[in-house]
């Protein structure tokens, strides 16, 4: 298909999602980034955010705690530990997951765990999370 290039998203137990995309915007640690077909290869590290993803006539948003994401003209790969469809997300998934967060804010110990914690619960709370 021109003007598309095959997305996956996957966690450690399946593949999560597998589609054509005309654009992925993705949460890297560098800074936010939006990929079209026939960019060029490099591999990111993504920090808590939401990936937009511009697929055929629709749009999906999915969360990630962490992960990376494989960029190469024709596919994105995003590898994530933790993550969920924003739309299909009860309130319960959300609060547990910032829960977490804020645990792991508390424990952290040296800037990048701070950073990353910060951000998910910062992330999260926007998505809904009640906890505080």
């Amino acid at each position: 298909m021109a003007g598309t290039f095959k997305f996956e998203l996957v966690s450690p137990e399946k593949v999560l999602m597998s589609a054509d995309a005309e654009q992925v915007m993705l949460p890297a640690v560098e800074g936010d980034m939006t990929v079209f077909p026939q960019h060029a290869p490099v591999v990111v590290t993504l920090r808590p955010g939401v990936l937009d993803i511009g697929l055929a006539g629709s749009k999906s948003r999915i969360f990630v705690q962490s992960g990376f994401a494989e960029i190469v003209p024709d596919r994105v790969t995003v590898l994530a530990g933790t993550a969920f469809d924003v739309a299909a997300a009860d309130p319960e998934q959300i609060s547990s997951a910032l829960k977490t967060a804020e645990a792991d804010l508390a424990v952290a110990t040296d800037d990048e765990t701070t950073f990353m914690a910060s951000r998910a619960v910062e992330q999260l709370r926007l998505l809904g999370g009640k906890s505080g």
